[in-house]
């Protein structure tokens, strides 16, 4: 298999069914080099080991600029300078700006905080099927999927009701973005978040309220706290994440078990599977195909073959859930599955952060649907 091979990642055709060329790259090259869309190279990692040692692994970084020497500096893409505080988010920082963030959010972000939110979850999710019972067809991601975790996130971080149709608008212009012309279509939606967000936190510095963002506001260690910039790119950072794995975990869950009904009879026959359920779910129809970008600090060498210094190496997650050599009969759905040690919510010291209240969502969310 040619190691300048241009696969388009991101093409409806390729997603259909990647797994048989993962498989095949698994088998023949599991450390592969292609071409993206927008013509950068890019190294794809598909074996379970080698990418959960990536996702791991201090010479891979977040920031292309601590990939590359002085002698060849970063190339900055053009951004509008009301976007560029959300490029310094938590998702793209390395040690130790990366590691003084997660401090600061984890004592907000906390396991009390998040299991409150069980009865909201159950409550909603009653009232999005209550609404589709006047529907001849329910329009699972807008009416279901999507509503869920973006009215959470909104009143977890305390958004007021009135604001949120408004929000939600804006939002589903950010995560629709899948191109450049995307990104142009959406600037005004994000110059509206961004705005709206710099004064949510204002008036939240001001007059705290009991919600995440005030508690983001306080949050402090040894003195430190977070800047507005800081602050507003990590609302940013929630936002997006607090959408798109749980609707892409709900969407693709859903169409999964439709496809394997033995397996969603099992399910709607025993409830109790929910957990174990979902966590092959995930495994087997991966939320995210492939993991955010690393770059190579130095030459690297993965499965015999040498990653040249400051080069893109992408994990991919949708393949290493289906490696043969991690998971027995990979290929197959088994909500009983235990162990599962799958890489869906990644790994590392960029493990997703949202990762309990997305799988608390998804978890209410299938058994109202389902059971």
């Amino acid at each position: 298999m040619s190691h300048t091979s241009r696969v388009n990642l991101a093409s409806r055709e390729f997603k259909a069914d990647p797994y048989p060329f993962y498989a095949r790259l698994r088998a023949e090259a599991p450390v592969f080099r292609t071409m993206l869309p927008n013509r950068q190279p890019a190294w794809l990692i598909t074996r379970y080991d080698d990418a959960l040692a990536m996702l791991k692994d201090e010479r891979l970084v977040k920031d292309r600029r601590n990939a590359l020497s002085r002698e060849r500096p970063a190339k900055s893409p053009w951004m509008p300078a009301f976007m560029r505080p959300l490029a310094r988010n938590m998702l793209d920082l390395d040690a130790p700006d990366h590691t003084r963030l997660r401090a600061l959010v984890h004592q907000a972000f906390t396991p009390r905080r998040i299991e409150q939110l069980r009865a909201r979850i159950q409550v909603l999710c009653d009232q999005l099927l209550d609404a589709a019972q006047a529907q001849v067809h329910l329009e699972l991601i807008q009416a279901y999927a999507l509503p869920i975790p973006l009215t959470i996130i909104a009143e977890l971080l305390g958004v007021p009701a009135v604001d949120r149709p408004a929000f939600r608008r804006w939002s589903e212009h950010v995560v629709a973005i899948s191109s450049a012309a995307g990104l142009l279509r959406a600037l005004p939606g994000i110059w509206r978040i961004v705005r709206y967000l710099r004064g949510l936190c204002a008036r939240r510095r001001a007059d705290p309220q009991d919600d995440l963002l005030t508690a983001l506001v306080e949050a402090e260690q040894a003195g430190d706290r977070l800047s507005e910039d800081e602050l507003l790119a990590l609302v940013f950072l929630l936002l997006l994440a607090g959408h798109e794995t749980t609707v892409n975990l709900i969407g693709n869950a859903v169409l999964t078990l439709m496809q394997h009904p033995g397996q969603r009879e099992l399910l709607q026959q025993n409830p109790a599977l929910i957990k174990p359920a979902v966590e092959e779910l995930a495994r087997y129809a991966s939320p995210v195909i492939v993991a955010t970008e690393r770059y190579a600090r130095e030459d690297l060498t993965i499965a015999g073959v040498t990653i040249p210094r400051g080069e893109l190496v992408l994990a991919v997650i949708a393949s290493a859930n289906r490696d043969e050599r991690k998971f027995a009969d990979p290929d197959r759905l088994d909500l009983t599955r235990e162990p599962n040690h799958h890489l869906a919510f990644g790994q590392g010291i960029h493990y997703c952060l949202g990762a309990p209240l997305a799988r608390m969502e998804v978890q209410i969310a299938l058994t109202t649907l389902l059971c």
